[in-house]
């Protein structure tokens, strides 16, 4: 990417911390983090994460974080008011973590053009054993926060992403990067955090089909 600035679309699990890395590996110059949380609350939106952790995550990695809230149904105009801000800010490249789902990677790349900005995917096209394995080596260290009862075993919600929970998902036939919504991830410390964030599980919560580790930061 040669120095070119980029915001980074910002989750807070693996597949965006490994975007990141990659992004400032190829030389990029990451400007911002992009999160969108839900409009009824301060969770992120799919993992569920609180936006006192999401700000702590920023805070170590040393990048300012913009946060926008939507719900389903005017998330693309929430996303284009995040893209905007950036556009104000002179960045015009957004790193994102997709890997092989053809169709939002065309959203992506269709509304960041709404805006004149272009849509970067560092791990497009890598195999997902490839994504996984490249971000335990990179010296990642992440937590299961969510899975999707019928698709991710209930009792592992909250266990490290490790690669003994890697083998015993793939003994299972589950996708290692959850690219389905089986899981999601919370990032906690790796190359591109400036220390690792301590924090503790307060409750294991079903929702809608859902299992959650509910995470706070250690006091």
């Amino acid at each position: 990417m040669d120095n070119q600035s980029f915001f980074a679309s910002w989750s807070g699990g693996k597949d965006s911390a490994l975007a990141l890395h990659r992004a400032i590996q190829n030389g990029g110059r990451p400007e911002r983090l992009l999160t969108m949380f839900d409009s009824e609350g301060d969770r992120s939106k799919s993992h569920a994460v609180s936006e006192a952790i999401i700000r702590a995550q920023a805070n170590a990695i040393g990048i300012p974080l913009v946060i926008r809230r939507a719900g389903w149904t005017d998330y693309k105009e929430q996303f284009l008011s995040g893209l905007n801000e950036m556009k104000a800010a002179g960045i015009t490249t957004g790193v994102f973590g997709d890997i092989d789902l053809d169709d939002h990677r065309k959203w992506v790349a269709d509304t960041c053009a709404e805006r004149s900005i272009e849509a970067v995917h560092p791990l497009w096209g890598m195999e997902r054993t490839e994504v996984v394995r490249a971000f335990l080596d990179a010296g990642f260290r992440a937590t299961v926060v969510v899975g999707h009862d019928e698709r991710f075993p209930s009792k592992w919600v909250g266990r490290a992403f490790d690669q003994e929970l890697i083998t015993d998902m793939e003994s299972r036939g589950i996708d290692p990067c959850g690219e389905a919504g089986e899981f999601h991830t919370l990032v906690t410390d790796g190359p591109i955090f400036n220390y690792p964030l301590r924090l503790i599980q307060t409750a294991h919560l079903k929702r809608d089909g859902y299992s959650f580790a509910r995470m706070e930061l250690a006091k």
